[in-house]
Formats: structure tokens, C-alpha cells, sequence
């Protein structure tokens, strides 16, 4: 059969595809998190932690997957992560305790993690360091797609049936992603890297004392942080305290999405042709607004869920705005190696999520304030990164690169 060209309509779908593999890997089982903690007779920290376990193994594998994919090319390493994956969906449908569950979301957090690193990876390779901007931004708004159909998937899967076909319905996704990869997609490796532990710990050296590679990255781990604090008690805070039926989660959690959908076409369409710096400082400056304003709500009792819902669709919104741009910049000074400083980034930034994770977890009170406090400080740590990294020296690159 014959491959897809590597510039194509079809081919950024496909990679969107697979970088769908971690929203649909999270949202989908969000409206099952509280009946699970019936389910398996634990604790809610218990079930929220097989969450915090998917990010920790999504966030740890980067480090070698990089690496990986420069020295051998991103198609196996990817085939090699959606099997994986595939596999870890099936144990986890057949988990019998939490323990379990938590042990294999890790493994599938590892798998996972091939298909948004490999893809940022491939953008670099194929649209070089500045129209890498447009297509994360238009793979972006087109993986935008899964936090909204995940949520309500799962929310109608579960009037139906119980939580485990959710997760044998993520294993049919992957084995489809599988063979399309195998059969359609190009690879793109420019350069083969050395697999020598001296290369690879000096490749992550010179990312690690890169100043706009560290500043960038510091600015999207802790923007995401802030939206993944908010997937991780969201059920929690609109279900269990809010009184929102899983069904009805997965709708409200539309329309947080068609934020984070708004801000990344408006990066693909009319963003990446503006200066990246006052853009990312824009949307840093959005997301603090947000967060403060869904603490002020929740300071106010309000409890309705329109108090959670607006403010978060302001913040994926800036999400969406900031964090292809981001990417490009962190990417862009690295052809040599854009694998493995995608994997950086990606570990650091599912690190920081993850931290943010347990930390809601930790501290839900019944209301909405733990979260949106969490969030509201994320934004603020992401908007002093984004203001370091202009006032570093200006960022230089070859665009033939």
C-alpha cells in the first residue's frame, strides 16, 4: 500500500490520530472515577492515583523514547508504543483491584507517550522550525476532538455497562492505530543519532542549558499542569459535589473543550504568523484571569457548575493559544535531535502535570477551591516563564533547518 506524503492532509490526521492517544487515555474514564471507588471498595485518592500512575509512566518512558526515535526513526518506536498500549488496555479492562488498575495505567501511560512525542518530532522534521507552529496548531484543534467525545463516550458507555469497556474500547483504537501507522504512514528521521549512553546524556546536557528550551518548556509543564489539575478533579468536583450525572459530565466538558478547539485554530489560522513571545505572554496572562476567577467563584460558594465550566473554557482557550507556539520555540534551535528534546519536554511537562495531579487529589474538600486555587497558580508560574524567555537573548535559527 502505498504511503501517505509526508505533507499531506491525511498524514497530519494521522498523526493527530495518535496524538489523541493520551486525552482519549484520560478523559474517557472520567465520568467512571467515583463509581470505581465503589467498585473496588477503596479510597477516592486510590482511584484518583491510577490517574497520577498513567501520567508518571506517560512522563518517564519520554526519556528513553527520544532517543529511541532518533537513532532508529519514529515509525517502529511508535509501533512498538501503540502495542504496547493496546495490551495495557486489555489488563486494565480484566484488573481486578486498584492496585492492579494503577500498575497497568503505567504501562499504558508508557505506551502512550510515543504518540505525542513522535508527532511533535515528526512536525519538526517535516515542516521545519517555523511552519512546525501551524501544523502542532492545527494538530492541536483536530486532537481537540477527543477530551470532547472521550468524556461523553465514557459518560454513555457506563448507562449501559460497566467501566472495563471503556478500556477495551481504547485497546480496538489502538490496534486500529496500529495498522494504519504500519500501512500508511512515512518516516521521517532526518539524521540517525548514537545510541551511546555518552551521546544521549550529552544531548539532554545541551537541552538542559539551553535558556529558551528550559524557559519555554517551564512555561507550557506548568500552563498544562493548570489543565490537568483540573482533568484530575473535575469528576470529583462536578459529579460528586456538584451533583452532575456522568452522562451530563461529558457534555459540560464539550464546551471546556471548544475553548482549547478556539485557541489552537486561532493559532493554526492567524497566531503563528505573529511574533511567538507576545502571543505566549498573552495567553499566560489569560489563563492566570481564569484560574483567579474560578477561585473567587468557589471563595463566593458558588457551586453551580457553570462557575467551573467558564473560567476553564477560558483557560484550555489559552492552552490552545500558547502551547503550539511554545512547542515550535522549544523545538526549533534542535533538527539534529528533535526527538529526544521533544521527549524532554514532554517528560517535563507530564511530570509537572502528574505533581499537579496528586496535589488536588490530596486536597479535595468538596469544593471546587483546592482545584482552582491549583490551577490559578500554574497559570501565574507559566506567565513568569514566558516573561524570562523574552527577556532572554533573541531566538535564532536557520529556516532551512
Amino acid at each position: 500500500m502505498k504511503k501517505l506524503d509526508p505533507e499531506s492532509r491525511s498524514a497530519l490526521l494521522l498523526m493527530s490520530a495518535f496524538v489523541a492517544l493520551g486525552p482519549l487515555s484520560t478523559d474517557m474514564y472520567l465520568p467512571a472515577l467515583p463509581s470505581m471507588v465503589a467498585y473496588f471498595d477503596t479510597s477516592l485518592a486510590a482511584v484518583q492515583f491510577t490517574l497520577s500512575a498513567y501520567l508518571i509512566g506517560f512522563a518517564v518512558f519520554h526519556l528513553l523514547c527520544g532517543p529511541l526515535a532518533d537513532r532508529y526513526g519514529r515509525k517502529p518506536i511508535l509501533l512498538g508504543g501503540i502495542a504496547l498500549f493496546t495490551l495495557a488496555c486489555v489488563a486494565c479492562a480484566l484488573a481486578k483491584t486498584v492496585e492492579q488498575l494503577a500498575l497497568f495505567r503505567f504501562i499504558q501511560g508508557v505506551g502512550a507517550c510515543t504518540g505525542p512525542t513522535l508527532a511533535r518530532a515528526m512536525a519538526r522534521d517535516i515542516y521545519g522550525p517555523t511552519r512546525a507552529a501551524k501544523a502542532l496548531g492545527y494538530m492541536a484543534a483536530i486532537m481537540a476532538l477527543a477530551p470532547v467525545i472521550a468524556p461523553v463516550l465514557g459518560g454513555w458507555m457506563l448507562t449501559w455497562t460497566d467501566w472495563p469497556v471503556i478500556f477495551w474500547s481504547l485497546a480496538a483504537y489502538g490496534l486500529l492505530g496500529f495498522i494504519a501507522v504500519g500501512l500508511l504512514l512515512p518516516e521521517s528521521l532526518p539524521f540517525k543519532n548514537s545510541l551511546r549512553l555518552k551521546t544521549i546524556l550529552g544531548n539532554y546536557r545541551r537541552l538542559l542549558t539551553h535558556r529558551h528550551f528550559l524557559t519555554s518548556v517551564f512555561g507550557i509543564s506548568a500552563l498544562y499542569s493548570g489543565a490537568f489539575a483540573f482533568i484530575s478533579g473535575s469528576s470529583f468536583v462536578l459529579i460528586d459535589f456538584m451533583g452532575v450525572s456522568p452522562e451530563v459530565f461529558g457534555l459540560w466538558f464539550m464546551v471546556i473543550v471548544l475553548g482549547y478547539m478556539g485557541g489552537s485554530v486561532f493559532t493554526a489560522r492567524i497566531g503563528y504568523n505573529l511574533s511567538p513571545m507576545p502571543v505566549m505572554v498573552g495567553g499566560a496572562v489569560l489563563g492566570v484571569l481564569a484560574g483567579a476567577a474560578m477561585a473567587i467563584f468557589s471563595l463566593l460558594e458558588i457551586h453551580h457548575p457553570l462557575a467551573v465550566i467558564v473560567p476553564m473554557m477560558f483557560y484550555t482557550a489559552a492552552v490552545g493559544i500558547t502551547m503550539p507556539q511554545a512547542m515550535s520555540v522549544a523545538l526549533a534551535p534542535f533538527p539534529d535531535m528533535s526527538a529526544t528534546a521533544s521527549a524532554l519536554l514532554g517528560f517535563l511537562q507530564m511530570g509537572a502535570a502528574s505533581v499537579a495531579g496528586v496535589i488536588v487529589g490530596l486536597h479535595l474538600d468538596g469544593s471546587a477551591l483546592p482545584m482552582a486555587l491549583t490551577i490559578a497558580v500554574a497559570a501565574a508560574l507559566s506567565l513568569l516563564g514566558f516573561v524570562a524567555l523574552i527577556k532572554s537573548e533573541p531566538l535564532c535559527y536557520d529556516e532551512r533547518s
